[in-house]
Order: C-alpha cells, then structure tokens, then sequence
C-alpha cells in the first residue's frame, strides 16, 4: 500500500506544480492588455512577456533534465518550484516592462526545471497501464489549466488588477514544495552524466538570436545588416551546438534519440501544436480585447469553448493512448488544429468573437487529442533510464515553437496592421486627414494597441475612419496568421502520421506484471 500511496502523491504534487505552471501561460494571455497600458508597453514589450519565458524555458530545459538525471529529479523538481514561485512575486511588483520581462526570464528557469523533471518522476513512478491512466490525468491537469486560466485570469486581473496573477502562484507552490519534498521519491539516472555547458551556451544563443530577429524583422527591415547579422549568428551558434552534441560523450542532447523516426514525428508535432494554435492565443486575445473591446473577464469567457473542449478531450485521450496508435492521434489532433485555424480565417471589420467560434470548437478538440499523446509518447520512445532527457527534448521543442511562432508571427501581424490601415485611411479624405493631422500619435497607437484610447479626442470624422480602418486592418492581418498557422499545423499533421511508428516505440517490462501484462508497449 505504501508504495502505491507514494506513486499517486507523485501525480499529486507533479500536477499541483504543472497546474499553476500553465495556470501562468493561460492568465497572462488575458491579462496582456491591462499589462500593456499599466507599464505602457509597445507591441514588441507584449511579445517578449510571453517569449522572454519560452526562451528560457526551452533554452534550460535539456540541461535541468540532465541535472535531475544526475542529482535527483525530486530535489531538482523543488528547487524548480522555489525558483518560480519567487520570480513571480518579482514579475507581480515589476514598475516597467524591462523588470517585468527579465523576471518572466528567471520564470522560464524555474519552469524548465519543473518541466524537465515532470513527466520522469511519473513516468519512473508508473508502469504498465497505470502510466496511460497517469499521462490521461496529467493530460487533464494540462487542459484544465488551459480550461479555466483565461477566466480566472480575466476575473483577477478585472477585479484587483493584473499583478494578481502573478501572486497566486506563491500559495499553490509553497503547497508543491511541501508536497513534493514529504510524499515524492528520489529517482534518478545512475549512469553518472556531466552537463554540456558548450551545448547550453550555444543552444540559448541561437535561440535567443533567432526570436531578437524574427521580433526585430518588421521594425528593421528582412534585409537590414543588423537582421542579417543576428540570422546568421543564429545559424552559427545552431551548427556549433549540433557538431558538439555529436562529439560530446555527455551531450546535452543525445542525437541518437532521433534515429527513431518515431521521436523526430513526435518533437516535430509538440512544435507544430505550439507553433500554431498556442501562439496564436497572444493574437486572439488582442483581438477580443484591443479590436472587439471586451475587457479581461469577458474576454475570459469568450475562451471556453476552446479551453473547456480541450479540457474534456484530454483525458479521453489519455485513456485511449492504450488502443489507437499514436500517430493516429496525434495526426488526427494537428489535422483538427489546422482545420479549426481556417475557420477562424474569416473574419471582417464586422465580425463579432462569435466569427472564432466554429474554429474554437474544432480546434479545442484537436488540442485535447494531441496534448496527453505528446507527454506519454515522449518517454516511451526511449529507454526509462533516459526520460529525463526524452521529456526535456519534448518541452523544449514546445516552447521553441511557442517562442518563435509568436515572433514570426508577430512581424507578419504587425506589418499587415501598418500598411492596411495606412491603405485604408489614403482612401478617404477623413483617413487623409487623420493621417496628416495625427501621423506621429497614430503610429504609437498602433504599436501599443491603443487605437480607441487616442482617437476619443480626435474629431467624430477622423475618429471614425481611424476606427474604421483599424478594425478591418486586425481583421485582414488575423486572417492571414490564421492560415499561416493552419499550415504550420497541416505539416505537423502530416509529419506525425508518416513519422511516429507503432514499432519505435519501448516496450517495459514492470517488475511485478498483471496477468497478461507482461509487456505493454507505453504510448500505443
């Protein structure tokens, strides 16, 4: 019975943390905009808030899960949780949008740490069908975080404001610190491996050079000295970590792990998924709130049926990770992500939130398809000994995806925003006179998605063609993201079902097998 009871505490503490981990991501999305005009942040500063986290989140995440290998993934787990707990404090007391990135970096740490470490510690506390049933509740834990963050978040940020959200996070990881150090066994690699330190350095500085270009590109120019110089100094460093890796003895990343067709499918469907519908939530929820004027908790509201969707799938999709192939799943998942995208393809200056909702639906059921399938999946092409580094592998590529999709596809979004309101106001002598009159004001308004705000004072005329060409400029520029990540995630799609074979996955043996469970083959 004890031991039975430490395994399920193990759950316990891991989905407490993993909860008020993606409980963050979810909140600040709604929260972006109070964020903006509270620090008078540009559209740029909204970016980095979230990518200055994915960042560092995939930038530590192969090397925690290294470090939880070699000294104790619980103890590693918790100096995760500590780590997080207390940078969010910093982010909820932050005076400008410089402190409140920097602390959302030091966030990223903690939470690649946590990552790291997560799906080990259940995957080495579980064997058998029990590890499905535990990946299915993980799964949940994840959509029920994606499921009620964006409304919890709008009601904070709506009745006590928005550094709240920040400060929810130090009850519920003081409880998973607890939790963790009194019920969670120590589990570790014991092969005995040294950290990659030319890896991580280089790792981080293409990853960091490759989103300051991506973010920089609209501002400066595709063909500027100084984007040239950062792509480049990106592509260096990237083929620098990857000749070190394979010369390493104790690399940071085991290349080798992708000799099964199987883990290349899977890392490339974590991008895919991150790439495409989670990054563009930033830019749902700018149009929700900066375009349609909804505020926070309204806002919030509006996300259910996408995040309540996935929240209900998730486990389902837990449970039959033991039935239907992997690859159907996660093929059938992206496949849904990108058809959910096209729907949301159609919008206009008229357009209400209920335009997303078609798109919500299917989306949200793709979403809760893929997520469980990705976690287990992740571990079970590789042997338990090295779970650590598969799950590192599998969360970076997550917020790799994250970090430069919204980059990538926030240069797209900010240029089509400038040229079609530009455009627009040209074509009437209201706009030509907004434009002469307000050129300077008008420009900073866009920048920092405050449109409604700038124009209040403005004459009724020019006001209303500002208005006017503003909203069939976000609608415009959101069609086209839309279809860019309905294609990112059609890739994905397609790549999951041609990569992710039934025969690469490990078949475990547990030590003490059920009748007729001598051998299960995890993740089929």
């Amino acid at each position: 019975m004890a031991r039975l009871h430490n395994k399920w505490w193990t759950l316990i503490a891991v989905c407490t943390a993993i909860f008020m981990l993606l409980l963050d991501i979810t909140i600040v999305n709604v929260a972006l905009p109070s964020i903006q005009r509270s620090l008078h942040s540009t559209f740029s500063d909204l970016q980095w808030v979230v990518d200055a986290y994915a960042l560092t989140l995939a930038a530590f995440m192969l090397t925690a899960g290294v470090i939880g290998d070699m000294f104790g993934r619980r103890e590693m787990f918790a100096i995760g949780l500590g780590i997080f707990s207390v940078s969010s404090f910093v982010c909820g007391v932050s005076v400008d949008s410089l402190m409140l990135n920097l602390a959302r970096a030091v966030q990223g740490v903690g939470g690649a740490i946590m990552f790291a470490t997560s799906l080990a510690l259940i995957a080495e506390a579980f064997q058998g069908r029990e590890r499905g049933t535990a990946f299915g509740i993980y799964g949940a834990v994840v959509g029920g975080a994606v499921a009620i963050g964006p409304l919890l978040g709008g009601a904070i940020t709506s009745l006590v404001g928005w550094r709240w959200i920040f400060f929810v996070n130090l009850p519920i990881g003081i409880l998973a610190i607890a939790l963790t150090l009194a019920k969670v066994q120590e589990s570790r690699d014991p092969s005995g491996r040294r950290i990659d330190w030319f890896g991580f350095v280089t790792f981080s500085g293409a990853l960091f050079l490759l989103v300051l270009a991506l973010v920089r590109a609209d501002t400066d120019g595709w063909g500027s000295p100084a984007i040239l110089a950062l792509s480049a100094g990106a592509a260096a460093l990237m083929g620098a970590f990857f000749i070190g890796e394979v010369r390493q003895r104790d690399a940071m990343l085991d290349l080798s792990l992708f000799r099964r067709p199987a883990m290349v499918g899977v890392s490339i469907s974590a991008f895919a998924l991150s790439s495409s519908i989670f990054a563009m939530f930033l830019y749902m929820t700018l149009f929700i709130q900066d375009d349609l004027g909804y505020g926070p908790f309204a806002a919030g509201l509006r996300f259910l049926p996408i995040s309540m969707l996935s929240f209900v799938v998730a486990p389902v999709a837990g449970k039959l990770t033991g039935r239907v192939q992997a690859r159907t799943m996660l093929g059938t998942g992206l496949l849904l992500v990108a058809a959910g995208c096209v729907l949301m393809a159609y919008l206009s200056a008229a357009s209400g939130w209920t335009a997303l909702l078609p798109g919500f639906i299917v989306a949200g059921v793709g979403i809760g398809l893929a997520n469980p399938v990705l976690a287990s999946s992740a571990v079970a092409v590789v042997r338990p000994e090295r779970s650590g580094m598969a799950s590192g592998a599998n969360s970076t590529f997550r917020q790799v995806g994250i970090a430069t999709g919204i980059a990538a596809l926030g240069t797209i979004f900010a240029s089509q925003l400038r040229q079609k309101v530009a455009g627009d106001l040209a074509a009437t002598p209201a706009g030509r006179a907004a434009a002469q009159q307000h050129g300077k004001s008008l420009a900073t308004a866009l920048v920092s998605g405050q449109v409604r705000t700038r124009i209040a004072r403005w004459p009724a005329s020019q006001a209303h063609a500002v208005l006017g060409a503003y909203r069939a400029a976000f609608a415009s520029s959101m069609d086209h993201l839309f279809l860019v990540a309905a294609g990112v995630a059609f890739v994905g799609s397609a790549l999951s079902f041609a990569l992710v074979r039934q025969r690469d996955f490990v078949a475990f043996h547990p030590p003490a097998p059920d009748a007729g469970d001598a051998a299960v083959r995890v993740g089929a």
